[in-house]
């Protein structure tokens, strides 16, 4: 070889595949930029015909050629292949060992068998070298490899027409026109003696070959003219694959880039058929063409209209009858299919189709499963929105358990309709998830329905028992806990009955029913708890509203009026000790029937430590509110310890020692006011001493007007200043406050009466000037100043009253 890099021995004389030489020779001539634009052409014939100088003539390649002078052997062996120069488009050119040599024997005919396949099956011409004397024998060289070629081609049902270019050699004065029916028929013969599959019983030699036939005269005899056939023969290959061309089928190439492959594997599947009956040659074919029809098949489904809107509808909604439509389309493509590759191998076919149809279904799977999630949804969304109506008629667990049978099965159905009749697809994934999902809503809607049925009842236990607690709480007595134990006992019961018949509808299992009855019945004493603290937190300010109230009224509510009679120290001593009782009850949680000695310890340390005769050291040095826990009650359920008792009592006493001073100040001013009179020693004094002037007084009644006028004057001054109530608010202020308007009041009274002495009165003026000023004035009498007591009439004079009590 002159030019390794452009030829290469494919397969050996031992049926070696050369892959890396191939590969080599494919980047050498950078076959794989080619693309489809690449033809084959491949010689067989008789040995030593000259094939090899035919090929390098008319290809200007350089195979070997056998040398005349050494005699006829052998030259080619195996298969070699070169790039034919100056043609386009790209052409490879394989020389084929010659068929009937002596070297391999008569009876090793199984390569050449083997080398006359492939070239069928890779090339898109065929150069059938033969002889002209051999034209019109029955015997001739290459009818048996005919023969052989005819039948493998009718039973792989090629997907296109192969080129068969017969060249007659060393051509006699026989002229070619009648040397080409003569061949033709023996070539018609040849095909109608081949066993045909049914459907190609009548099925003519043009449907599968393109028979064409040239005639050169001898290379040793005519030289010059044999290169001048052969110019003109080499002209027909430019172009061989243009429509018209030697080439001019191009169904089923193989892309130049798989060249190399598809090689490799034509030329094993040949080699694995020890009696060259060629089943693994027209596997190979079917293998290729069932995918290219596949392929054709699932480009057609994919650009289908009908397909694209039912994928795009798929994507935003539920679809009904998806199912039976799909199912439409995928049986019209295979059918397609079916009718496509109906002569290829049946095993080939079968095995092609289902990969077909996995193709088609994993195009239909995605619509498939959104079409199950739409499904899904709305089959959700109808549920709640049902199982919604149904609660407002039945019981939530019948409501439930129908609605969810309804739903599935809906789903069921829905799903049915969904099926496609290839595939048996599982939804059940999809209906455990909308199961999951239903499931899910229900007992989120129980939990709801509950926590509204526990609301409710809650919120009626809380205002049955929130304002009588705190009524109960106020009145503070020794049947105070007793009674909010039997009121919180009966509204509980009461709310519970009412709850647990709610709740049967539900059909619980007993943990939670009890659960639920155990968290109402503890929000019972919740509420209780929560008032007394709420309460407890306020005890200062009851227990000066419930002394005030003891203190400064009555047995009557009346607001007791401080004449001097009354026991202040009983009243203040029996006013704290309620107010104490008060204290003892808000000091801790009573819900159990537990005994405890509050009562008794704030009594004894509170109470009576200020008896007469409790000055004993010892005992006074043992506090027994000297501590931060009560004995006998929990710290959960202590609302006020015994030091905060000990200060909010301390507290206590020290914010309402005001009042009872203010009452035994307000006494001590009634005891003042009921002593106007001098003493009985006095008055009789006065007589005694004042008898002389008093007959004087007798003696001149002149003495007596002037008397009178002056009694009259002091009396104006008196009531005008309001001199009583002025010395109440004490001595010093009395006199400052009547310094200051004694000498207006005397200015205006004798204003007054110097007006009234130059106004004549009228009837009704003159009788109501005869009227006593005093009667006139005795609204003023009665006018109270702004101190801690106020002045009213009685029987035994003015009586002081307590501000409190007013």
């Amino acid at each position: 070889m002159e030019d390794a890099c452009l030829s290469t021995q494919l397969i050996d004389g031992d049926g070696v595949f050369n892959v890396s030489g191939l590969e080599n020779f494919m980047k050498e001539v950078k076959l794989a930029d080619c693309g489809l634009s690449y033809a084959v052409v491949s010689i067989m014939g008789p040995q030593s015909s000259g094939k090899s100088t035919l090929l390098n003539h008319l290809f200007r390649t350089n195979f070997r050629e056998m040398d005349a002078f050494r005699g006829r052997s052998q030259t080619t062996k195996g298969i070699w292949m070169a790039k034919a120069q100056n043609i386009e488009p790209c052409t490879l050119v394989m020389d084929l060992e010659g068929t009937d040599g002596r070297e391999r024997g008569e009876d090793d005919t199984a390569f050449e068998k083997q080398s006359a396949l492939f070239a069928l099956a890779v090339s898109d011409i065929v150069l059938i070298n033969m002889w002209c004397h051999d034209i019109g024998r029955e015997q001739a060289a290459n009818k048996p490899l005919l023969k052989t070629v005819f039948q493998v081609m009718m039973r792989l049902f090629s997907p296109r027409k192969t080129t068969m270019l017969f060249v007659i050699r060393d051509k006699s004065k026989t002229p070619l026109e009648n040397l080409e029916p003569i061949l033709r028929e023996d070539i018609q013969k040849i095909w109608d003696a081949v066993p045909k599959p049914h459907a190609h019983k009548e099925t003519p030699l043009s449907e599968f070959f393109n028979v064409q036939v040239v005639a050169l005269n001898s290379y040793e005899e005519k030289e010059e003219l044999f290169k001048q056939q052969v110019s003109d023969l080499r002209d027909r290959f430019q172009h061989s694959i243009a429509p018209g061309g030697l080439a001019g089928d191009r169904r089923g190439v193989v892309p130049a880039s798989g060249f190399s492959f598809s090689s490799q594997q034509f030329w094993k599947v040949i080699k694995e058929n020890k009696d060259l009956d060629l089943p693994a040659h027209k596997v190979m074919v079917a293998t290729v063409r069932c995918e290219e029809i596949g392929h054709e098949k699932v480009t057609s489904f994919t650009a289908d209209e009908e397909w694209q809107h039912f994928e795009e509808a798929v994507q935003s909604d539920y679809v009904p009858g998806f199912g039976k439509k799909i199912s439409s389309l995928l049986d019209r493509c295979l059918s397609e299919y079916d009718m496509e590759a109906i002569y290829f191998d049946e095993g080939v076919r079968t095995s092609k189709r289902q990969q077909l149809e996995s193709k088609l279904l994993q195009l239909v799977n995605p619509a498939y499963q959104s079409l199950l999630g739409h499904l899904r949804t709305r089959t959700l969304e109808a549920f709640k929105e049902s199982f919604d109506k149904a609660l407002e008629k039945e019981g939530f667990a019948v409501a439930a358990r129908n609605s969810i049978q309804t739903f599935l099965e809906k789903f069921d159905k829905g799903s049915e309709d969904a099926t496609i009749q290839q595939v048996k697809w599982d939804p059940s994934k999809v209906k455990d998830k909308l199961k999951r999902d239903i499931e899910a809503h229900v007992v989120s809607v129980r939990a709801t329905k509950l926590s509204e049925l526990c609301a409710r009842y809650e919120g009626k236990l809380t205002k049955a028992l929130a304002d009588p607690v705190e009524a109960l709480l106020d009145t503070a007595s020794e049947d105070t806990w007793p009674n909010i134990r039997k009121l919180l006992q009966r509204e509980t019961k009461a709310a519970l009955s009412g709850l647990e018949s709610a709740i049967s509808t539900f059909e619980l299992d007993e943990a939670t029913e009890k659960e639920l009855l155990s968290r109402l019945e503890n929000h019972g004493r919740s509420v209780v708890e929560s008032k007394a603290k709420e309460e407890a937190a306020r005890v200062l300010i009851r227990m000066k509203d419930r002394f005030s109230t003891l203190f400064s009224r009555d047995a009557d509510s009346m607001p007791r009026v401080w004449t001097g009679k009354e026991d202040i120290k009983a009243i203040t001593k029996t006013a704290r000790s309620a107010s104490m009782k008060l204290l003892s009850t808000m000091a801790a949680i009573r819900l159990d029937e537990d005994v405890d000695n509050i009562d008794n310890t704030l009594s004894l340390a509170l109470v009576d430590s200020a008896r007469p005769g409790t000055t004993d050291r010892s005992i006074q040095s043992l506090d027994p509110l000297a501590s931060s826990s009560w004995e006998r009650i929990p710290e959960e359920r202590t609302l006020i310890s015994p030091v905060q008792c000990k200060s909010l009592w301390r507290q206590f006493k020290a914010e309402t020692e005001y009042t009872v001073t203010q009452a035994i100040a307000a006494q001590e001013a009634n005891k003042r006011n009921n002593n106007w009179l001098p003493p009985p020693w006095a008055l009789a004094a006065m007589v005694i001493l004042g008898f002389n002037e008093f007959m004087t007084l007798l003696r001149n009644p002149l003495y007596m007007g002037v008397i009178f006028v002056a009694f009259l004057v002091v009396k104006a001054v008196w009531v005008q200043l309001d001199i009583a109530n002025e010395f109440r608010n004490g001595f010093l202020p009395a006199v400052l406050s009547l310094s200051t308007k004694f000498v207006p009041t005397i200015m205006n009274i004798l204003k007054r009466l110097a007006d009234e002495g130059h106004t004549p009165a009228a009837p009704e003026q003159r009788e109501m000037e005869l009227q006593p000023k005093s009667t006139r004035n005795s609204s003023n009498s009665n006018v109270t100043s702004a101190g801690s007591s106020s002045i009213t009439s009685s029987e035994n004079g003015p009586e002081y009253s307590s501000p409190i009590a007013q």
